[in-house]
């Protein structure tokens, strides 16, 4: 089960903390959210699996600053 651990505001964001999250070991999904005519523009959840979503969570809280 793919749990959503954070959602970035577009794909830029979204590519960079999963490459953080992928660094880290963790399995490491996106997904689009909204209209897909956005683009690169729109939000992107970033998910990985319900096991690691704990873990995640303490990485992207380092990398986010909060």
């Amino acid at each position: 089960m793919w749990t959503v651990v954070y959602i970035a505001p577009n794909r830029t964001t979204a590519e960079m903390l999963k490459n953080v999250l992928t660094n880290e070991g963790l399995l490491v999904m996106l997904r689009p959210v909204g209209v897909p005519h956005l683009g690169d523009s729109g939000s992107v959840e970033i998910l990985v699996p319900e096991s690691e979503a704990e873990e995640a969570h303490e990485i992207l809280s380092g990398a986010l600053g909060g």
